[in-house]
């Protein structure tokens, strides 16, 4: 999946989904692109690089996804217990959508 794909599939997932590239004032980070959802993060990675999409997981699979999928690891800059890092470069296309309609559930139903 490419970094346009990932962004429409994002922004689809609902009317309340917003982008923005959050972090301007860190040169490191002017290119991570974020997804909101009722104003909370569920998605977000570095344009140029996606190796590494940030999102959220069920804190009980977490462990059991990075056992069954070696392009799942640890997130990046994030708290391992909710977040979990994908190479989407790697993931196939099916099984990244799920993950992220799966990270947006979780943060929607949470507000």
């Amino acid at each position: 999946m490419n970094v346009e794909d990932l962004r429409i599939y994002a922004l689809g997932l609902g009317a309340d989904v917003e982008e923005r590239f959050p972090f301007q004032k860190f040169n490191a980070a002017r290119d991570v692109l974020a997804f909101y959802t009722h104003g909370h993060m569920f998605l977000f990675f570095d344009i140029n690089h996606l190796e590494k999409v940030n999102l959220k997981a069920p804190p009980e699979e977490i462990e059991t996804l990075k056992e069954q999928h070696p392009f799942i690891g640890k997130p990046y800059n994030c708290s391992a217990k909710y977040w979990i890092g994908v190479d989407a470069t790697a993931c196939p296309t099916p099984l990244l959508q799920s993950l992220v309609a799966s990270s947006y559930s979780i943060v929607s139903s949470s507000h």
